[in-house]
């Protein structure tokens, strides 16, 4: 009986150790973290400003419009797994392993009033050795956006200055 007694014990003390999830973003948190405003209503500038951003964080970028503000990147990071198996007749050909991961940048560049807005947001695929997505996740990071505009608001700065 002591036993079941402390058995039970441990469960419950164990149990409660785990952590609750993190709660759920709603979108207008995550619209609020992945926009910010700059004091301009040169939209190409700011927009030239993201693109360099992007450029010197790696990514290619895919698609740029001025007209209708969006421009779109990428970049590629091989995540430097390989498929080797030792049974390569057996069971090497059907190995699914995390080969690359993609990370896509969207934004939409906006004038609003005297102000720029942008919105950007970022997603990441994991593509397996054969090219299969095995995963796609929105980057939700709040501490990623704040990086990535503090280095658009330097090359805003620089842009304004006419430095850049």
């Amino acid at each position: 009986m002591k036993k079941y007694l402390f058995l039970s014990l441990i469960v419950v003390v164990l149990g409660a150790c785990v952590a609750a999830p993190a709660p759920k973003k709603t979108p207008l948190e995550i619209r609020e973290f992945q926009t910010r405003s700059y004091d301009t209503k040169d939209v190409k500038l700011v927009m030239k400003s993201v693109m360099h951003t992007l450029q010197d964080e790696g990514f290619m970028i895919k698609q740029a419009n001025v007209d209708l503000g969006l421009l779109t990147a990428q970049k590629e990071v091989d995540l430097g797994r390989n498929s080797f198996s030792p049974f390569p007749s057996r069971f090497g050909s059907d190995v699914r392993v995390a080969n690359n991961a993609i990370t896509e940048a969207s934004a939409n560049i906006s004038e609003y009033g005297e102000e720029t807005r942008v919105r950007i947001n970022f997603q990441q695929k994991v593509l397996d050795n054969k090219g299969v997505t095995m995963k796609v996740r929105q980057i939700q990071d709040t501490q990623f956006y704040q990086t990535f505009f503090s280095k658009v608001d330097k090359a805003v700065f620089l842009g304004k200055e006419k430095v850049q």
